[in-house]
């Protein structure tokens, strides 16, 4: 019954609503943006991101541009890219892909703001830990002057955040089970142990792990996808027809597939789309506030190149899915256990070897990720203070306890329950947005009209860097 309910109340919260403003939203801002997270600056973004990966960052921060970005692509390169995308072509059918394309194309914008946001209102705690961080809160408080509203949205946060991992939990049980025959228990252990040692050596640690495995395993992942499609090249084009096709018009059923609405194909393409890249979310507002980075809009192009990177595993997800027609034969198999059905398909038992190696990694780099961000939530409820250290030290445990024990709530209701606090993180993401729009295109158009071109001219313009808990310095900073 509770199962029922999560999935009645996420069913009208991302219903039409939500759709209209999440595609309204990201073309908004795409409009004031003068599509340049889109298509118009795509070589300048592409330079600033990964063609500065290995490159030493400038400005004030704790870890580079690129070390944050990876910190940031761990939650959203996981479960969400395989699991997701192979709930939304169940229930939507294979036009959903083509509203998680969109989702992705205008969510670049979206993002682009919360990584400002994220930037320009960042404080340094020196007392507690050496970091720059920011999360909603932070916001809440430094932007909107709301005190009392920003602890009881840490708390919120730090409290019900663990709880959306037992997607990644499920997703890694179920797909280990199902290609090795682990026990699902011994593989939540581990996953628990594994991830508790990653997290106890802080931000340092995690992002140094990031960097390295993240880029590693999405590349690996890209490739075996693409092996599909090049072994099954002459469908490729009726693979896309049928995307673009049942993007707009209803799909009877067929097979094991029970037929979807067009509101169902637009409903979980959205919804699903939102989970793989987060755009709207606020995870980029927390991810790049501690980079390392000359101005706020630099760092902004991460927008484009985290959302980029999803949108090429979300495609690689759905396409192997309905190429192997994995969706229509296979019924009773949703979430990630699809997809690894899809590469076994393809591939035959290695296939499912390789996909449940790629869900266990993916999985444990978002559960990182995801403590980083429940995490601040923990230091801002706290402040640069000793029991700020004592009580991050025993939210490792709490953090933990979701992903171990209950990895076996049933997917439907795991997804619902990820949908219902993703509506909630929109809703105060969106409040941000709207409310420092002003701030947020001063600063862009500081980049863009100044900064750039006294860069190009050869001058060596002071850079643009927040992050002090003095308000007055703050704001004499520009």
């Amino acid at each position: 019954m509770i199962s029922e309910i999560l999935i009645a109340l996420a069913d009208f919260l991302w219903g039409t609503p939500m759709t209209v403003v999440l595609v309204g939203t990201g073309l908004y801002l795409s409009i004031r943006f003068r599509f340049y997270y889109n298509f118009r600056k795509i070589a300048f973004n592409w330079k600033n991101t990964y063609g500065r990966m290995f490159r030493k960052s400038e400005g004030a921060g704790t870890i580079s541009g690129f070390a944050a970005a990876c910190t940031a692509m761990a939650n959203t390169i996981g479960v969400g890219n395989i699991g997701g995308v192979a709930t939304a072509v169940v229930s939507g059918g294979p036009g959903a892909l083509f509203w998680m394309w969109i989702s992705s194309l205008l969510g670049m914008s979206t993002k682009a703001c919360e990584i400002i946001l994220g930037q320009r209102y960042r404080v340094k705690y020196s007392e507690s830990m050496d970091e720059y961080m920011c999360d909603r809160s932070f916001v809440m408080k430094n932007a909107l002057g709301w005190k009392r509203g920003a602890v009881v949205l840490s708390v919120a946060c730090f409290v019900l955040g663990p709880w959306t991992c037992c997607v990644q939990t499920e997703s890694v049980t179920g797909a280990l089970e199902q290609s090795f025959g682990i026990d699902p228990m011994i593989s939540a252990v581990v996953l628990g142990v594994t991830c508790f040692v990653t997290i106890a050596g802080g931000l340092k640690r995690i992002s140094a792990i990031m960097e390295r495995v993240v880029p590693f395993m999405a590349v690996c992942y890209i490739l075996g996808g693409l092996g599909i499609l090049i072994t099954n090249w002459s469908i490729v084009p009726d693979a896309f027809a049928l995307i673009f096709k049942s993007a707009f018009t209803p799909m009877a059923g067929v097979g094991g597939f029970a037929g979807a609405t067009a509101r169902d194909v637009i409903r979980y393409g959205i919804a699903r789309g939102l989970y793989s890249n987060d755009a709207g979310t606020g995870y980029g507002i927390i991810a790049h506030a501690s980079a390392k980075t000359d101005h706020p809009v630099r760092q902004s192009s991460w927008g484009w190149g985290e959302v980029f990177t999803t949108l090429i595993v979300c495609t690689v997800t759905g396409l192997s899915i309905i190429m192997t027609n994995v969706y229509i034969d296979f019924p009773q198999v949703d979430s990630a256990a699809l997809t690894t059905v899809a590469f076994e398909v393809a591939y035959g038992p290695i296939g499912g070897a390789f996909l449940a190696a790629a869900i266990t990694v993916f999985a444990w780099t978002t559960i990182i990720g995801m403590y980083y961000s429940c995490a601040k939530s923990v230091n801002y409820a706290f402040g640069d203070t000793l029991a700020n250290r004592r009580a991050t030290g025993v939210y490792m445990v709490y953090y933990m306890i979701p992903c171990v024990f209950f990895y076996n709530i049933q997917a439907d209701a795991l997804w619902a329950m990820t949908d219902l606090l993703s509506a909630a993180y929109v809703a105060i993401t969106l409040l941000f947005i709207y409310s420092q729009q002003k701030e947020i295109f001063r600063l862009f158009r500081d980049f863009w009209d100044r900064y750039v071109p006294a860069k190009e001219r050869g001058e060596n313009p002071p850079p643009v860097t927040f992050g002090t808990l003095d308000e007055k310095a703050d704001k004499e900073a520009v």
